[in-house]
Parts: structure tokens; C-alpha cells; sequence
């Protein structure tokens, strides 16, 4: 799965980078609760997609939660992760890596790297509300 490639397609198809819109375009709920530690997760139920975002996510994570989450959402439709885990007793680490990335991939362009060359990397994903520690998943 190249998710580069899953990335390009969906923000040609939908115009947008924008993880809210691509939800609201997929028909993708998208539902905020109190969620205590938790920032967000993906689930589905009677073909219903959802992704539900603690109420408390500070602001500037609000987009990157959404992203990671749209990114379970189209990667990974019809795995549930948390029963995968604790049912099987698979690692969940490759797919929050792959979740992760695609978070990465939608906010932080390509062509955001190349039209301002004088930011460094984690200026632009600051900025793009990348947290710092994703910045490694970016491929250039």
C-alpha cells in the first residue's frame, strides 16, 4: 500500500487536504466526546464510518488527530484495531505507523517543502499542525 499514492488521489478527487472535508466527502462521521486520555479513534459499525474526537483535543491537534484517524478510516476500513490487539494479540504498531504517515502525507505537502525553502521542516509542520515528532515520517 502506498499511501503517498492513496494521499495524491484522494486530495485530487476532493480538492482539499482539509481531513474534516475529506470525512464530510466520504460521508464520514465525524463526533466529538470526552474521550479522558484518548485523543480520537476510528470505528465502524453497520457500515457506518466514524471518527470520534475527544471534545478536549487541544487546537492544535485537532487536525492531525482528524487526519490520523481519516487515515484508519481509508487505510484500514473494516479493522478494528483495539479488538485486533487485545483479540489476537497483534501489534497495532504497524498500523498507527501507516495512520500516522498518512496524517503526515495530507497536511504537510510536498509543495509546502518546495515554495517555502527558507522554513525547515518542522517550521512548516508546526505551521501545517504536524507535531514535531511525525516530522521524521515525511518522505521527500
Amino acid at each position: 500500500m502506498d499511501i503517498r499514492e492513496i494521499v495524491s488521489t484522494l486530495v485530487a478527487k476532493y480538492n482539499t487536504r482539509n481531513p474534516f472535508e475529506i470525512a464530510e466527502y466520504r460521508n464520514i462521521e465525524i463526533i466529538h466526546n470526552e474521550l479522558k486520555s484518548v485523543l480520537g479513534y476510528y470505528t465502524k459499525y453497520h457500515r457506518v464510518q466514524s471518527i470520534i474526537l475527544n471534545s478536549d483535543l487541544p487546537e492544535h491537534l485537532e487536525s492531525f488527530v482528524c487526519a490520523h484517524e481519516l487515515g484508519h478510516a481509508i487505510c484500514h476500513p473494516d479493522i478494528n484495531v483495539q479488538w485486533l490487539c487485545e483479540g489476537t494479540f497483534y501489534s497495532k504498531g504497524k498500523f498507527e505507523r501507516q495512520a500516522n504517515i498518512f496524517a503526515v502525507e495530507l497536511l504537510l505537502p510536498d509543495d509546502l517543502l518546495r515554495v517555502y525553502p527558507e522554513c525547515t521542516v518542522y517550521q512548516l509542520a508546526r505551521s501545517a499542525g504536524v507535531p514535531e515528532e511525525f516530522v521524521e515520517l515525511k518522505s521527500v
